[in-house]
């Protein structure tokens, strides 16, 4: 397990100090960033290296660079020697992207949406060194799961996890830890898990241990009794389920439908560096989701991601939830559910500001970030929908799936509350439970 709090915190004026720095290196950067008009990019010269590493959890999320190395959608965007590298932990994830792939560390990564912002800010990094990220596309919508283990189990806990609050204080007043897993601090998991158990009246900083554990090891440590709910992405929830070791109180859709997941983020240095390069990789990744989004291609994809050198996973443990057909282990299942994974159509793989704005919203909420941080400056470093709109024009996206806008709007969640991108500071005072006044 890994340091609940990641690595030491900064103070909110080094926080502010280190994203003044990332300001000025991003201006030295982008000078020599890609612009290449629709359907210039076949025209072009090749990318400036045929290299990259990439790395990526054993999530069902990470699929789209599993596919294009598979398919061999890199090599036909001239990315010949693409390594997808598995990764141990968000953590490892962290110090391989500081590291960059000239020093035995990675380019770039299958990663939770805010780290590339904890990354540039230096909040969660060795030393709190920023080191400048780019977020070049979204992965995925949805299907991230919130399990419970079995000692729970008939309470009635769902969506609503109000069930809990009862049942954790009375395991508290008999003397024993009540512990949440999640996979990284101020990550998606840690916001979903928090969001779900503040919405129910607990407090996931007072009333329960919110502990980092790896993806992988989920299973495993609430089989031993290590945990006794988590949040994590597929296929770790239905395996759960499979073993019998406890059951899916809700889908992270269900909590805020069609929300944002994982991202494609990239070392800020190696995609200015290589520009075409870059135009490459976001192309094969694009393609790959498109692949990844067919139903008919469920099985087959189930088959790859399951092998041994992707995550070692039994097929049986992927292929229900990405098909939509849902066993939650207590008795509830829903076949064609809108629960399942979404990698591409309807503009899944743009990357909005405004949830990106979210994101670091939501990590203020728990004191993870400074109030005064300029969200907005920090987000137009980081986030390069840009460079994916040129993508998407380089392979022919439909329009349908080319959002117009920079923000989808207003965004409700399954409590009611709303998030208006226009102003975050009212959401804010709408949430009772939290670490801001």
């Amino acid at each position: 397990m890994e340091n609940k709090h990641g690595r030491k915190g900064l103070g909110r004026r080094q926080i502010l100090k280190n994203a003044g720095a990332v300001t000025a290196t991003a201006a030295l950067m982008s000078a020599v960033r890609a612009s290449f008009p629709g359907g210039a990019f076949a025209q072009a010269a090749g990318p400036e290296t045929n290299k990259v590493t990439l790395g990526f959890i054993a999530l069902t999320d990470a699929s789209p660079l599993i596919i294009a190395k598979e398919k061999k959608i890199f090599d036909k965007y001239g990315i010949t020697d693409a390594n997808v590298a598995k990764q141990a932990s968000w953590g490892t994830t962290r110090d391989n992207l500081v590291l960059g792939g000239g020093s035995g560390g990675i380019d770039g990564a299958h990663i939770l949406t805010p780290k590339p912002y904890q990354i540039t800010l230096g909040t969660t990094t060795p030393e709190n060194r920023p080191v400048p990220m780019y977020i070049l596309a979204r992965l995925n919508y949805d299907c991230q799961g919130l399990s419970v283990s079995n000692e729970f189990k008939g309470l009635g806990v769902t969506i609503d996890a109000k069930p809990l609050k009862e049942a954790f204080a009375k395991k508290k007043a008999a003397g024993k830890e009540v512990k949440c897993a999640m996979t990284f601090p101020g990550g998606t998991h840690d916001l979903w898990i928090r969001y779900w158990l503040a919405a129910a009246g607990i407090d996931p900083d007072k009333d329960v241990s919110t502990i980092v554990v790896p993806p992988a090891q989920m299973v495993a440590n609430m089989k031993v009794g290590n945990m006794d709910a988590f949040c994590v992405g597929e296929p770790w929830n239905e395996q759960l389920v499979n073993q019998n070791i406890g059951f899916t109180a809700a889908m992270t859709g269900e909590l805020w439908m069609n929300h944002p997941e994982k991202s494609l983020g990239m070392r800020a240095d190696w995609v200015d560096k290589n520009p075409k390069a870059a135009m490459a990789v976001l192309m094969a990744v694009m393609e790959a989701q498109q692949w990844c989004e067919k139903m008919e291609n469920k099985q087959e994809l189930a088959n790859i991601i399951g092998k041994r050198q992707w995550f070692n996973v039994p097929p049986a443990d992927i292929i229900n939830r990405i098909k939509g057909e849902f066993n939650y282990g207590d008795g509830r299942k829903v076949s064609n559910s809108n629960q399942l994974m979404k990698f591409w159509k309807g503009g899944v793989s743009y990357p909005y500001q405004s949830h990106e704005l979210w994101f670091l919203t939501e990590n203020q909420r728990w004191g993870k970030l400074p109030m005064d941080l300029d969200t907005k400056a920090i987000i137009g470093k980081v986030n390069r929908e840009d460079l994916w709109r040129t993508a998407a024009k380089n392979i022919g996206a439909a329009d349908s799936d080319v959002p117009k806008t920079t923000s989808r709007g207003k965004e409700t969640f399954f409590d009611g509350k709303v998030f208006d991108p226009e102003d975050p500071k009212a959401y804010l005072a709408s949430l009772q439970i939290k670490k801001v006044a």
